[in-house]
């Protein structure tokens, strides 16, 4: 087309020209897809070259997840991180669209078919600076790909936090205990139904599992999670 001619795609990751929307050849090579032997709950990567369902890496056998399942895409490192970032603080929405695709492919057979695609909420005040809510985007483009429902607003963040950078776990679970709660108005969509809970990056987990206490509050059925990317070491 000639919108292609002057308006070429363009590398998500370096800014390369491509024939269509996604990365280019070597920043592909650089991206850490996960896959093999992972964390059925948190989809950290695990030693053992063969994937095998339900083994759990050490921390969540030490504290089980209030979630059923989760994955990611990839690994928070380099192309990973750079696209988690530029989604994020770089105004970067082109990236969402590929991302969800490639979180489909693990969303697909994690969720009991139909979930409910719900994104983890951002508190009213960091949306009005950021004017967008990346886990929403997401969401919204991931449901597109599966064909299932979305609620964007199922969940709200009642109260608005600090940045979570720098604090551990237990201390990441203290600062947002309550700070997640279902829309009073949407929370009966949530009722009895599969939830597939979406985000940008899992570190800790913290948040979504203040998402998944929220959801189960609604008293919605299982939740699994599927994020962007996880940040974990190498097996």
């Amino acid at each position: 087309m000639a919108l292609d001619l002057v308006y070429p795609a363009r590398c998500l990751a370096c800014g390369a020209v491509v024939s269509e929307a996604g990365l280019c050849g070597p920043c592909w090579r650089e991206t850490a897809f996960l896959g093999g032997t992972l964390c059925d709950h948190c989809g950290a990567p695990l030693p053992g070259e063969e994937a095998s369902e339900g083994q759990l890496c050490d921390q969540c056998l030490a504290s089980p997840r209030p979630w059923a399942r989760g994955r990611a895409a990839l690994l928070y490192k380099d192309t990973g991180r750079r696209l988690v970032l530029a989604l994020k603080h770089g105004d970067r929405q082109e990236v969402a669209r590929p991302a969800a695709a490639w979180m489909a492919q693990v969303a697909r057979t994690l969720a009991p078919e139909g979930a409910l695609v719900v994104p983890v909420p951002l508190h009213w005040s960091r949306l009005l600076r950021r004017r967008f809510n990346q886990s929403a985007l997401l969401a919204r483009h991931l449901a597109n790909h599966l064909e299932w429902d979305c609620c964007p607003d199922l969940l709200l963040r009642v109260r608005r936090t600090r940045q979570l950078d720098g604090l551990n776990r237990e201390e990441r679970a203290e600062m947002l205990d309550g700070a997640i709660e279902a829309h009073p108005k949407r929370a009966a969509l949530a009722q009895d139904r599969p939830i597939l809970l979406v985000d940008d990056v899992m570190t800790s987990g913290a948040t979504l599992a203040a998402a998944t206490r929220a959801c189960h509050g609604a008293g919605s059925g299982p939740v699994c999670v599927v994020t962007l990317a996880r940040v974990a070491k190498d097996p």
